[in-house]
């Protein structure tokens, strides 16, 4: 059966047919039959793609060369799929929750013109597509290509509706700011291309390859592929075009920002985990940041009253939870977060989307209320979603953020009381959520309260399969203290190594457990206690600064943009109009000039001829007799 893995082909093959058949067939196929295309794309990658997991759970794993891709002098880079246990685990996730957002695309797009449902379609295969590339690629250049392809698709999808300026700002924001991961990534690639003359995995991470790379080597290396890790994940200081990106269709958000697309820098890190061991303080400096994402996040998502925007900054937030276990050197938990959040987070971006659709497309919280009675199914998934992002046990959340809490006590006990807090802050910000948008009564419009009504069948099915995955996903990571058997950190252990022990005894791991699962019921208590019966008020003093999301993006502005756009108008009005042009035209004046001067010389006048001879006679006598040595 091993040659079945030679099969990869066809786990990208299908998503690119259906973006090429969707996106050249936009003006002639049906709505029914765009959808149809669209998703049963990505239900037969997901098909193939479970059948590669049971043969990879079988201790079947291989490296598919198809050709060499780029063969110049000692360098060879083959086109090449590495099918093993992470790439395995990420291809379910992304196929698995792909095909449930493109099945409620199909109706929540239904006002489309057939032409722009196409298109969305085909940009939504696109991307999947290029996912899939970065996932199954067996060297850091086919990652890079799926890398920037996720990146483009992105743009193409949050500025979907071009016809708004705002939006096209937010999709130009996130490719801007990409860009500057992206080249760190780049430079890292050629740095590795320069010293080990290679880019595959299996001769970087290997003993022979590491040879070739000093300590220095591999600080710069790992610091590298971070900065573009950091761009893609958005963390600190690249983490504000993700909440603009929410200018994009609603499902869009559920699929790139929050289940595949910003998890492609957990995956680059826990794929390059061989490197990143190697360089201790560069993962000490990954963990900080990803701490202070995390809480940076959940501090600003306290006070916004988007519904998309909350959950984008809680996106934010739950990737610097990511971040602060690979930082540990939790890789394994990293990836179990990467899983359940992807369940939890396109439930509740899907959830934001059904409520916004029974809405008439109003995001603002402050104008819902009291749809619990209207939207039962869309309501309590949403509270599945709540319960398993705030680590409530026995959900999915509590199973992954207990593994990174429990590596970040290990580590730092002050990292571990600083990712409690913020863990904390997501407790109370989702159950405010939920509490001002489901509870209470209407603040709407009498028209919105008349058209309030529970979602197709095409929407609510993809939610209460994520609500039960959801409840379900952490099942594969219950920790040792818990009778389980940490069954995800050992069937990634070929790719992984499974981490020393942390000497923390039962008892230490049940009183932090009991510890943070308390304080987060209390949290919740809380935020019922002051939204159940929610009244606007206008924010002051501290809370206006958590509204204004800290003035970051004034900041960015003033210190970035504003000085940038400035030394562009000074280039395009100055420089480039009186210097360059200045320069440019004046060469084109003088020889102008000179052209009409020398013309004299020419005038067609025999005597001036004569007249010019002998003076030019005259001066070379001179020359000759009097200047010459």
């Amino acid at each position: 059966m091993k040659n079945v893995l030679q099969l990869a082909y066809l786990i990208p093959l299908f998503p690119l047919l259906g973006f090429l058949i969707n996106g050249l067939g936009r003006n002639k196929l049906s709505k029914g039959a765009i959808g149809t295309i669209g998703s049963g794309a990505i239900l037969a990658s997901f098909i193939v793609s479970l059948i590669f997991f049971f043969q990879v759970k079988g201790g079947n794993t291989e490296v598919v060369s198809y050709f060499n891709f780029i063969s110049v002098g000692n360098l060879t880079i083959p086109f090449a799929f590495q099918v093993d246990q992470l790439s395995s685990i990420f291809l379910l996730i992304i196929t698995g929750v792909g095909f449930l957002i493109h099945v409620y695309s199909t109706s929540y797009m239904h006002d489309e013109k057939p032409e722009h449902f196409a298109r969305y379609f085909a940009y939504l295969n696109l991307f999947v597509f290029s996912m899939l590339l970065l996932v199954m690629g067996a060297n850091f250049f086919i990652m890079f290509i799926g890398w920037e392809g996720v990146g483009l698709c992105s743009y193409l999808l949050i500025g979907f509706w071009f016809k708004k300026p705002e939006y096209n700002k937010a999709a130009s924001k996130a490719f801007i700011m990409n860009r500057i991961g992206d080249l760190a990534f780049l430079i890292a690639i050629f740095w590795l291309v320069g010293k080990v003359g290679s880019v595959s995995y299996s001769e970087v991470f290997s003993a022979e390859g590491l040879k070739h790379l000093t300590t220095t080597d591999i600080t710069v290396i790992t610091l590298l592929l971070f900065v573009g890790a950091t761009g893609k994940s958005a963390q600190i200081p690249l983490y504000t075009w993700l909440p603009d990106a929410m200018a994009g269709p609603t499902p869009v958000s559920a699929l790139i920002h929050a289940a595949t697309m910003v998890t492609a820098g957990i995956y680059m890190i826990a794929r390059s985990n061989v490197l990143y061991s190697l360089a201790p303080d560069v993962l000490n400096i990954i963990a900080w940041v990803g701490l202070a994402t995390a809480l940076l996040a959940a501090s600003i998502a306290l006070k916004q009253n988007d519904i998309k925007k909350v959950l984008a900054y809680s996106t934010v937030s739950q990737l610097g939870f990511m971040f602060l276990a690979l930082g540990t050197g939790a890789y394994a938990a990293a990836v179990f977060h990467v899983m359940t959040h992807a369940f939890f987070k396109a439930l509740m971006f899907l959830g934001s989307g059904s409520v916004i659709h029974a809405m008439g497309g109003e995001q603002d919280i402050r104008k819902m209320g009291g749809l619990s009675k209207k939207m039962p199914v869309t309501f309590w998934t949403f509270v599945i979603g709540c319960i398993a992002i705030a680590g409530i046990p026995p959900l999915s959340g509590f199973f992954s953020k207990d593994a990174i809490l429990l590596s970040a006590y290990a580590h730092s006990p002050v990292m571990y009381g600083i990712a409690l807090f913020a863990a904390l802050l997501t407790a109370f910000y989702m159950f405010r959520l939920l509490f001002i948008t489901f509870t209470g009564k209407f603040r709407g419009t009498h028209e919105q309260e008349h058209h309030l009504h529970e979602s197709p069948k095409a929407m609510t099915l993809p939610l209460i399969v994520l609500a039960i995955l959801s409840v379900i996903g952490g099942f594969v990571g219950i920790p040792a203290v818990l009778g389980g058997s940490d069954e995800l950190p050992h069937f990634l252990a070929p790719v992984i190594a499974v981490a020393e022990g942390h000497h923390i005894s039962h008892t230490t791991e049940y009183i932090l457990m009991g510890l943070s699962t308390g304080l987060v019921l209390v949290m919740v208590f809380a935020a019922w206690s002051i939204y159940k019966n929610y009244k606007e008020k206008e924010n002051t003093g501290f809370a206006k600064v958590l509204e204004n999301k800290w003035y970051v993006d004034e900041l960015y502005d003033n210190i970035i943009v504003k000085p940038l756009k400035a030394l562009a108008d000074f280039l395009n009005n100055i420089f480039d109009k009186k210097v360059v042009d200045g320069i440019v035209n004046g060469v084109g004046r003088l020889v102008n000039y000179g052209g009409r001067q020398f013309r004299w010389v020419q005038s067609g006048q025999v005597g001036s001829y004569v007249l010019l001879m002998v003076v030019s006679i005259l001066l070379i006598f001179v020359i000759q007799f009097f200047l010459r040595k």
